[in-house]
């Protein structure tokens, strides 16, 4: 499984794109002797694994997608793609639950259904959505969901485990100001949609410090600009392109997030006599681990790293498609240590690494599930 996950490190494929894993995927569980599904969200397989005569179901899914993002990190397995690197551990996440699945396909102790589900595209493409768009719960009908991802700063036999939110909402907004372009020295005759643009972004910031509840973590960021051309710096321009980023924990506060910002957009715009165009694109909704499924994966935690499972840690504003099955179902995403934040190693670095030494512990958590949940 090292030498696998190696290899996969080595080959890694956009979201959307994992034509080679996703193949290597299904053919590690054909092997095993487990259904496969192929094409489920364009490059997504699921693994059906049926024993006993129990009636529960449940889904484990790992993502299989790379980034876009250069290796500069020197190793035997570096990416042999340019531009693209598995900088998340998604390589290290397929590899344990197909070493989980191989595992449980020889010693079958357990009774009830399992879906092993290799999810395509979760770095901001949709692929939780095109399985379940693509009739994922129809097809595979399950009581539970379950997710793991590695974190650097645990240790590789450790695990996190918390009941509640744990990823945020991941959403974009665009806002557009429409004023009256003219000439840099004479403002007075147009409508100047740079300055409006100026107020908005200073006040941006109010809307977490002023209006969401304290109490409620939440973010709002700008994180793109465009305007004019620096080859006409005597041209006040007709419109400034703005875009960001909302994120929250909640439906409610997301909600509210949407509102404030078009609410700031247009209340600006109106102050400098120009118009606003507003749009809000919901991504992904946060993930908030249900309690009974949480307490299961907790004791799954315990038995797999014989040790204190982490139980206050703190909840991360990255999000992640997992939500859409948590949100369909009850589920539980659990986090699984990586070894020291240090050296490159944290998520989306150009030097990160999954850590080979967490792929015992990560398989050893999936077949207790398994075992306990499916008694």
């Amino acid at each position: 499984m090292i030498a696998l996950r190696r290899d996969l490190h080595a080959h890694p494929e956009l979201g959307f794109e994992e034509v080679r894993t996703s193949a290597i995927v299904a053919e590690q569980l054909e092997q095993a002797g487990i259904a496969v599904h192929r094409g489920l969200g364009k490059t997504g397989v699921v693994g059906t694994l049926k024993v006993g005569n129990g009636t529960r179901r449940i889904a484990l899914r790992a993502d299989m997608d790379a980034l876009a993002m250069p290796e500069l990190a020197e190793r035997d397995y570096g990416s042999t793609v340019p531009n693209t690197m598995h900088a998340c551990g998604h390589d290290g996440h397929t590899v344990m639950l197909l070493a989980a699945a191989r595992h449980l396909a020889r010693t079958r102790n357990f009774s009830g259904t399992v879906h092993f589900v290799f999810q395509p595209a979760e770095e901001g493409r949709g692929g939780a959505k095109a399985m379940i768009d693509d009739g994922f719960f129809e097809l595979f009908p399950v009581d539970a969901a379950y997710g793991l991802h590695n974190m650097p700063g645990l240790t590789t036999d450790e695990m996190a485990v918390v009941a509640g939110p744990q990823l945020a909402s991941s959403d974009s907004w665009e806002v557009v100001f429409r004023g009256i372009g003219t000439h840099g020295a004479k403002p007075h005759l147009g409508r100047d949609a740079v300055t409006a643009a100026g107020q908005f972004l200073l006040a941006l910031h109010t809307i977490v410090a002023r209006r969401v509840d304290p109490l409620q973590p939440a973010v709002v960021s700008a994180c793109a600009v465009s305007a004019g051309d620096f080859k006409a710096l005597n041209v006040i321009p007709d419109e400034v392109r703005i875009g960001g980023t909302a994120r929250a924990y909640s439906a409610a506060v997301r909600d509210q997030l949407e509102d404030e910002i078009g609410l700031l957009a247009r209340g600006v715009a109106a102050t400098f006599g120009i118009e606003a165009e507003y749009e809000f694109l919901r991504r992904i909704p946060p993930v908030v681990n249900d309690a009974d499924a949480t307490r299961r994966a907790l004791a799954a935690a315990q038995a797999a790293t014989g040790r204190t499972v982490v139980t206050d840690f703190p909840p991360s504003t990255a999000g992640d498609d997992f939500a859409f099955f948590g949100s369909a179902v009850p589920g539980a995403y659990v986090w699984l240590g990586n070894g020291p934040a240090v050296d490159g190693a944290l998520h989306h670095n150009s030097r990160y690494d999954f850590n080979d030494d967490a792929i015992v512990t990560g398989a050893r958590y999936w077949t207790a599930l398994v075992e306990q949940e499916l008694r």
